[in-house]
Order: C-alpha cells, then structure tokens, then sequence
C-alpha cells in the first residue's frame, strides 16, 4: 500500500446556476442606512437600563438583554481604537472584484457609543496613523448614495 499522490493535478469545480443571495438587515438596519443615506449621519440606539448607545444600532443590549427602541443621532465623527495595514489581495465581497492594496481597516469608537465600528480609514502609511487619533466619516455624493455600508467612503484622520 502507498500513500503517494499526484498533487499536480488540481480539482476544479464549476458551477453555472448563478446563486443569487437575499436577506433582511431589519428594522434597524434599515434605519441605519437610510439615515445616512438621507441626512448622511449615523444613528445609534441607547439601553434603557444600562444607557450603551450602540452603532450600528441593534435590537437587544447584549449585558442588559433589555429590548432597545431609542433611537439617538450620533456625531460623524470617532476615535481609532485599533487598525490594521492590509496588504494581502482578496474580492471585495461588495464588488467581487479585488480590493486595491495597500489599505487600512479600522476600529473606531464613533462619539456618543459604547461599542467599535469597523470600517476602511483613507490612511496606510503607519507613520502617520496611531491609535487614539481623531477620524471623521467621508460619505458619498448623495445622488450615487445606494443605501449600503459603502455609502461610507471611508474615514479621515482629522489634523
């Protein structure tokens, strides 16, 4: 018996039915994105127990389990809370074409949350981008607004 094998011959599948994917972001997702889309700003929802404003916003506080429904309009701007310089090439999921390189993803505290929003900053050298520093939402023109999470452009290092 041998456990030899030919690793030259690769296994490749096709598929010609296209899979096209559907799901609801919800009530307040919904409301999310067509806060931004209409006044380019964000909404959070606030605890009614505990006070967390989370953004986006979300149907339970996780700590409390309390159902939210308050909602409260946040600042377009935050804080870096963490980012990371992404060199390795991979389909953007948004466009399935391959997301130019170098770019930096983010971790941003927006002002008046509780919770990290992630999102692309506009900065990749890492000589000029530091946790603790400053940002500010870029949004697109209103009239290509679509409604979705790269209606944020990116954020700005603010100086």
């Amino acid at each position: 018996m041998t456990t030899e094998r030919d690793y030259g011959q690769l296994l490749t599948l096709t598929f010609s039915t296209p899979m096209p994917y559907e799901w609801s972001i919800g009530k307040y997702g919904s409301l999310f994105f067509h806060e931004i889309r209409a006044h380019q700003r964000f909404i959070g929802i606030r605890c009614p127990q505990c006070g967390k404003v989370y953004v986006p916003p979300r149907r339970l506080c996780a700590p409390c389990f309390m159902e939210l429904d308050e909602l409260v309009i946040l600042a377009n701007l935050g804080t870096i809370m963490a980012f990371s310089v992404v060199n390795y090439p991979f389909p953007d999921p948004a466009t399935g074409e391959q997301r130019p390189i170098p770019y930096t993803y983010g971790y941003i505290k927006i002002e008046g949350s509780d919770n990290i929003f992630s999102h692309i900053i506009n900065e990749t050298n890492v000589e000029r981008i530091a946790v603790g520093m400053k940002v500010a939402a870029v949004f697109r023109d209103r009239e290509e607004m679509q409604g979705n999470i790269q209606d944020i452009k990116y954020f700005e290092i603010m100086e």
